[in-house]
């Protein structure tokens, strides 16, 4: 059983009273997401923990930067569930990986290859990264409501971004790329950095995990002559998340 109690990292305690919580990784956009949602007002600003409450249909809801990578994003979903957090959706941007995803696009992620250290140390390898069925449902629900087009599949969870986009420089770079290659022909749709880390954390601690990911840009894409730009208006992705959020809690309320 985890102890509830205030939690020093993200700096909040179990008096905020949130089932849901709304993880984008940069701090700059908490204060754009939570505009989404009715009464947003800051919490609290703690390293990379930036974090809002707001409420849908009288629900309340927390928005809650972790920062880059694995590390940050487990301490994030460990006090999040400590202080009373079930449900947690990833919010976050990535690069396609597949010919079909373009710039602006979404992905709604139904697995995540644990290219990482972080899961290492909650769980043997041999153990998947995936989300909860029910979010995910909830989250492709709202994309067809709101006309996002929304690619379903494997993304790729990584620990070094420089170590995928030059990785010709690293000393390991001959693997760093076959692996890549791999991914790539085994049909992986996009390469972000958290989510493997958000669904293990959240299967260890019995709580529920979704993702929504922002394509910014797709370099196979480019490297292909396809047309390809960089989009970085997150609007789509935060209206998903919102509509997402607000089909649980009508479910929940009334089934």
């Amino acid at each position: 059983m985890i102890k509830r109690g205030y939690c020093s990292s993200i700096d909040l305690g179990p008096e905020v009273g949130a089932r849901y919580a709304i993880l984008p990784g940069d701090p700059g956009r908490v204060k754009v997401i939570a505009g989404y949602l009715e009464n947003p007002r800051p919490l609290s600003v703690h390293r990379e923990y930036t974090s809002y409450e707001g409420y849908l249909e009288g629900e309340k809801v927390l928005v809650i930067s972790t920062g880059m990578g694995g590390p940050s994003a487990a301490i994030a979903v460990e006090e999040l569930a400590m202080i009373g957090v079930d449900t947690v959706i990833r919010l976050g941007t990535c690069g396609g990986m597949q010919q079909e995803v373009g710039s602006g696009e979404i992905i709604l992620p139904t697995g995540a290859i644990r290219q990482e250290g972080t899961t290492k140390e909650y769980v043997y390898g041999e153990f998947p990264a995936v989300p909860d069925f029910d979010v995910t449902s909830a989250l492709s629900e709202a994309a067809a409501v709101i006309g996002v087009k929304a690619h379903k599949g494997v993304v790729q969870s990584k620990d070094s971004y420089y170590g995928q986009h030059m990785p010709a420089e690293m000393p390991v770079g001959r693997d760093l790329k076959e692996h890549y290659d791999a991914w790539i022909r085994a049909g992986a749709l996009g390469s972000e950095m958290e989510c493997a880390a958000v669904f293990i954390v959240s299967q260890i601690r019995r709580i529920r995990a979704g993702a929504v990911l922002h394509v910014i840009w797709n370099k196979e894409r480019e490297q292909a002559g396809l047309p390809c730009e960089t989009v970085r208006d997150l609007s789509p992705a935060i209206r998903t998340v919102i509509e997402g959020i607000r089909i649980l809690i009508k479910k929940e309320k009334y089934e």
